[in-house]
């Protein structure tokens, strides 16, 4: 068993582990067990060390050749704060089609691994990494199908603040792992500033 990243309750306060009333078999092996309102909800545990296996695969690459993207609302705040903070390059918000795939396009990039916060809403960068050979790492609810995806996390995508925890845990764990910061030493800002505010 693996060291959870962050206290147990700090887990269960986002409501990172609850997911939806679908599930795909794909998802079915980070499914910890069925709520009795039908209710799926994810393995805690498993989670945990996806985000670090995460952390670990994306610390790999210069922050510049990454890039994050997230098309839903509660995706775009973390996505930015993540970007900010790691250095990378982020698309909050509509993701225009050939923004990976068309040179002629002012807007054009060529990141070496894409991170996608929901694999449904982002489905048009997902199409363009697959095309372009990118290596594609996602945030992933137990109802998303994940065949064109190579690295996951399991999490509650939809979730405002699971959503901010996950880009926060990131950013703590790739800057730790690049020597950014200490290893064990905390960013100066919490995961509540990675969300979105109102």
């Amino acid at each position: 068993m693996s060291e959870l990243l962050i206290p147990l309750e700090q887990y269960l306060a986002s409501g990172l582990h609850i997911g939806t009333q679908q599930k795909t078999k794909d998802m079915e092996e980070y499914i910890f067990r069925v709520r009795a309102d039908g209710l799926y909800v994810l393995d805690i545990r498993k989670t945990n060390d996806k985000i670090a296996a995460v952390a670990k695969f994306l610390a790999k690459y210069d922050a510049d050749d990454i890039l994050a993207v997230a098309t839903r609302q509660y995706g775009q705040a973390p996505v930015k704060k993540f970007g900010e903070m790691i250095g990378c390059k982020t698309i909050p918000g509509r993701f225009i089609p050939g923004t990976l795939t068309n040179p002629n396009y002012s807007k054009f990039i060529e990141p070496k691994v894409i991170l996608v916060t929901d694999p449904r809403s982002d489905s048009q960068a997902i199409i363009e990494s697959k095309q372009n050979g990118i290596p594609i790492v996602a945030l992933c609810d137990s109802e998303n199908l994940i065949s064109l995806v190579d690295l996951l996390i399991p999490v509650n995508n939809k979730g405002r603040k699971s959503i901010a925890l996950v880009y926060w845990l990131l950013t703590r764990e790739i800057l730790r792992i690049k020597g950014i910061i200490g290893e064990d030493e905390e960013l100066d800002v919490d995961s509540s500033d990675f969300t979105l505010k109102f």
